[in-house]
C-alpha cells in the first residue's frame, strides 16, 4: 500500500468517526433551536439561537423544548408536574395552594398599566379538564403571558413529547447568557 493511499484511508476513518460521534451528540445529548416567536420574551427574543440538553427529566420552572406538531417544536416554562394543582389568582401562581415568585416576569409586570399579565385560571378552565396535571405530563407557559399559546391553549404536554430543557443562548454572540430560574 502506498502513503498517499495509507494517509488517504486514515483521513476517511478519521472522518467518519468524527461524523459518527458528532451524529450521536446531537441525536442524544445536544441539540440547537431557534427561538421563534414573542412568546418567551422578555426571557428569550425572537430568532435567539439556544442550546436543548437532551438528558434528565425536566423540572418546575426548566424552560423546555417539546414538540406541538410534527412540524413544529415550542419553547415554553415548565409550571406544573405531573399531580400539581395549578391556579393563578390576582397575577399570583399557586401551585397546590403556595403561592410561587416568578421573578423572570417583574420586567413584564413592571411595564403593565391595563390588567393583570396573567389572567385569573384554575386547570379546570383549560383543555386539562382535570384538578390536576395528568400523570405523564407537564403544565407548560410562556413568559410572554399575553401572547402564548400554551397549555391554558394546547392542554398538558405529554413528557414523551419533550425534547428536552434549554439554558443556554448561544447567539447572537453580544446576547450570549446561561438563563436562570
Amino acid at each position: 500500500m502506498t502513503v498517499d493511499r495509507k494517509v488517504f484511508l486514515e483521513w476517511g476513518k478519521a472522518l467518519l468517526i468524527a461524523m459518527a460521534l458528532a451524529f450521536i451528540v446531537r441525536s442524544l445529548l445536544f441539540s440547537p433551536i431557534v427561538v421563534d416567536g414573542e412568546s418567551m420574551e422578555s426571557t428569550l427574543e425572537d430568532q435567539e439561537r439556544m442550546i436543548v440538553t437532551k438528558i434528565g427529566d425536566p423540572k418546575r420552572f426548566d424552560i423546555v423544548v417539546f414538540h406541538a406538531t410534527e412540524e413544529k417544536d415550542y419553547i415554553k416554562r415548565v409550571i406544573g408536574l405531573p399531580g400539581d394543582r395549578i391556579e393563578y389568582k390576582n397575577d399570583i401562581l399557586y401551585i397546590n395552594g403556595v403561592a410561587y415568585d416568578e421573578p423572570y416576569l417583574d420586567e413584564q409586570k413592571a411595564d403593565l398599566i391595563d390588567a393583570p399579565l396573567t389572567e385569573s385560571f384554575t386547570l379546570l378552565d383549560t383543555p386539562v379538564k382535570g384538578e390536576t396535571v395528568p400523570k405523564g405530563h407537564i403544565f407548560v407557559m410562556g413568559d410572554n403571558r399575553r401572547v402564548s399559546d400554551d397549555s391554558r391553549d394546547i392542554g398538558s404536554i405529554p413528557i414523551e413529547q419533550v425534547v428536552g430543557t434549554t439554558k443556554v443562548v448561544y447567539w447572537p454572540l453580544s446576547e450570549m447568557r446561561i438563563i436562570g430560574k
